[in-house]
Parts: C-alpha cells; structure tokens; sequence
C-alpha cells in the first residue's frame, strides 16, 4: 500500500508495570492474538521494505512469541538507556544504511490502528513536504497523554509530556496519539541530539520536533477523526475496553459480508476467523482462533468453537469444539465436548453429553448421547446406542477402536480398544467388548439373571422399599 520507501518502526521494550502481570504487557492477547501481533499484522498490510521491533524486558519472550508469526521482522535490542528515543535511535541504526524513505513509528500497545488509517497517515505527511508529521487527537480528558503545543500559526511547536507539563500546557486538548512518520534522514540527524534531561531521566522521541522547530524546520500534524485508533493499553481495564472495541469492529465487518449475529453484544469472534454468507451466529457464541464456517451454518447459542471446521448447513448448539472438524449438514449438541482430531462426517450427529477425542465418524453416522469416543474410527451409518464407550486407555497406552459401516451398539456397550467391529455387526445393551466382532456379527455379554427372592424385607425391613413390596406381594 506504501511501497518500498516506508519502515516501520514498532516500540515493544517497556515493562508495562500497570498490567502487574508476569506476561509482557504487549503479548497480552485480544481478538486472538497478542496487542503487538495486531501492530504487526498491520505493519504487514502496508508492504513496508524493513518492520523492526525493539525489544528489551522479558527480551526472549517475546521473540519466541511474535517469530514463527512474523517471520519478515527484524527484532532490534534496546539497551539500557531508557525511553522511546533511545529505542527508535537503535532500530533506525539497524535500518540498511542506504535506506532514505520514510519511517513509520507505531507503538506495540496500539492494536486498533488499522491498515487503512496509517497509510493515509504517511500518504498525508508525504503530500505536507514537512520533515515529521504525528498523528494527533482531540480528546475531552487528555490525563496521562503528551501534549501538542502549537505555535501563533497554528503549526506544531512542540510536545510536552505530562509529568513536565506546566498547568497551561497540561490542560491542552489535543494530544499525541504516539504515532509519527519521519524522513529517515531527519532522525539520523537528530536523534543522537536527544538528552536525557527531563524528569522522567529519558530520551523521549516527543523531543525531535522541538528540535526541528528550532532549526526553522515546519512539523505536520494529522489529526485522527476516529480517535479509537489511538487507544493504548497499559492496565488490564484498558485491555478490555480495547478489545471490546475491536471486537464491535470483526462483528460489524462480518455482519455487513452477510453474516447474522443474532447478539453483538456476547458474540465474539477473532480476526483470524472466517465466515461465509449466511452464517448465523446466536446469543454467547465464540468463535475463536482460525475457526472457518461455511455458508447456511447456525451456530451457537452458549457455543466456542477454537480452530474447527464446520461445513454449509451444519448445527452446532450449546457445544465446545477444539481443532475439529465438522461436515456438511451435520448436528452437534447440545452439551457436547468435541476434543482435537474430532472429525464428524457430513450429515452425521454427536449428540446431548457426548465427548470425542481423536476420533472420526463417518459419513451419517450417530453417537446421539452420553457416549465417549476417543482414538476411534467409525465408518457411515453407524449408530452408537446411549452410553457407549471406546475404553482407549490401559493406563500405560492409548488404543484404538475400528467400527465397520452400518454398525448398531446396544446402550451402555464397552468397546475395549484395540478392537474391531466389522461391518453390519451388533453389540446387545450391556456388551463388554473385547475381543473383535466379525462382520454381520452380534455381541453380547450374557450372565445369568439371579432373582433372590424377600431379600428387601429382609435386609431393609422397615424402610419404604420393604413397606411398598409387602403390599404388592399382598395384592397378589
């Protein structure tokens, strides 16, 4: 979108001891993945030649987390000299040295800015000619934000941050939002320039403009219309709001791709997901991580799906999924438990109370209710009576069963696994399974039944058992 004479810088050094959290502040998660991913996704949308990001507390950490995702960044340590000027000193240092286009610096705890706004952001400082240009905005409450003080024309003159604001300067509306774009030549000239002396003992970036200013230089500013692309977090009350904001944001942005979210408000869907037309979402549903669903799917209510797949006219309701699959037409709930490599076929059902595990059904087949399937293929047609299950663990190993097509269980069968059904084989109810059932077979697990008889009166004589056997042994 900018072209090869952009880099970007991402700041994602600080501690953010606000969150009082053992996890980095920028690693927090939103919208399914962490603060800074999202910077970075968007840093990828504008096809910028270098991404940098400077690290520094819990350094490790955070490089493990953001590498494999972002394979094209470039991560630069900050060292000890604290503050934001030291950290985009650092990052432009490791820029190519023939590198003379634009510098984007965007901050690691900024999630909400969107591709769309920052490139226009350097489409505008490129059209002002101005050496720097920084986003601003206009806000009722600006506690805690820098400050933009501008001259008798209107222009930039500086940035003053809180904790060095006079009571004139501190009660200025328009703050800096901690976004710039400058020419790459002007931070080589200036920020080695920077001191560290403020009274927060940091080299703060705010502090180049001021320095262009004094050198008779003109610093743009652009002022954000939607101001929620400035939101940062820094405690875990912003975090929410943060992501509540972006979640308004992928529900709106499916709803008008022709998906029906019954309720926006306890919907919540990440930025990896995807939704075809007519997907219909009800109250409570989660759709979560890089879960696809396709078209006709009603999903939900009191539903989370996390990285599944569910095919055009399927139902899901009242259901926890995890790295399943789920075809076409098919029905899953209510309360049903769907663990990792659960793979149902088109137009099957795993009903009320069931949990599967590593298991796949085939086509039309059933496990209707209060079953466990685990470590199981199961061919088409198969009907699982109520209560059936793969016992897959002999307390050392895991073990699989294999049911044939066409299979019928009787209710509460035990299948032992390793085991076998062959196709068209039966199990009566109560089958204890543990040897393999050839094709067109039946099961059982026969025992006499032993009736002994006045055992209740004697045994529990006086109890209402006894009482209610006596008067039907008398109307005999």
């Amino acid at each position: 979108m900018t072209g090869n004479n952009l880099a970007i810088i991402v700041l994602a050094a600080g501690q953010g001891t606000r969150m009082k959290s053992r996890l980095p502040k920028v690693l927090h998660p939103i919208g399914g993945r962490p603060l800074v991913g999202h910077v970075l996704t968007t840093a990828g949308r504008l096809q910028a030649a270098h991404v940098e990001v400077v690290v520094r507390h819990e350094r490790d950490q955070v490089v493990n987390a953001l590498a494999k995702d972002y394979p094209d960044a470039v991560f630069v340590d900050q060292d000890d000299v604290p503050g934001t000027g030291r950290a985009v000193q650092v990052a432009v240092d490791a820029l190519p040295g023939d590198f003379e286009g634009d510098v984007l610096v965007l901050s690691g705890d900024c999630p909400l800015a969107d591709a769309d706004t920052l490139s226009a952001f350097v489409e505008e400082h490129r059209a002002s000619g101005a050496p720097a240009t920084l986003m601003t905005a206009l806000v009722e409450d600006p506690t805690g934000y820098g400050r933009v003080v501008r001259d008798a024309d209107g222009g930039v003159d500086r940035i003053v941050e809180q904790k060095d604001a006079s009571a004139d300067e501190a009660a200025v509306r328009e703050i800096n939002a901690g976004m710039y774009v400058f020419r790459a030549s002007t931070l080589r000239t200036y920020l080695p320039q920077l001191s560290l002396d403020n009274a927060q003992g940091e080299m703060y970036l705010t502090d180049v403009p001021g320095l262009l200013r004094r050198d008779g230089d003109r610093v743009a500013a652009s002022v954000v219309s939607d101001i929620s692309v400035t939101f940062g977090v820094n405690d875990r009350a912003q975090l929410t709001e943060v992501g509540r904001l972006l979640n308004q944001r992928i529900v709106r942005r499916w709803q008008l791709e022709g998906v029906t979210v019954i309720d926006p408000n306890t919907t919540w869907i990440d930025d990896d997901a995807k939704l075809s037309p007519d997907v219909t979402l009800l109250p409570n549903t989660h759709i979560l991580g890089a879960t696809v669903v396709a078209s006709g799917a009603v999903i939900g209510p009191d539903t989370t799906l996390v990285d599944c797949e569910v095919g055009e006219d399927a139902t899901v309701r009242r259901t926890d999924a995890t790295l399943a699959v789920i075809g076409a037409e098919a029905t899953v709930g209510p309360f049903s438990f769907l663990r990792a490599g659960t793979v149902l076929g088109a137009k099957g059902k795993i009903g009320a109370y069931v949990e599967t595990k590593n298991a796949e059904i085939g086509e039309g087949s059933k496990v209707p209710h209060l079953s466990y399937v685990g470590d199981a293929t199961i061919g088409r047609g198969v009907n699982l009576g109520a209560s059936t299950i793969t016992a897959n663990y002999d307390d050392v190993n895991k073990h699989r069963t294999e049911i044939g097509d066409e299979v019928h269980t009787g209710s509460h069968t035990v299948l032992v696994a390793p085991v076998r059904l062959g196709a068209g084989a039966k199990t009566g109810a109560g089958a204890v399974v543990r040897k393999d059932v050839p094709a067109g077979a039946l099961a059982m697990t026969v025992a006499p039944q032993r009736n002994i008889e006045g055992w209740v009166a004697k045994n529990r004589a006086g109890t209402g058992a006894a009482d209610a056997a006596s008067r039907e042994n008398s109307a005999e």
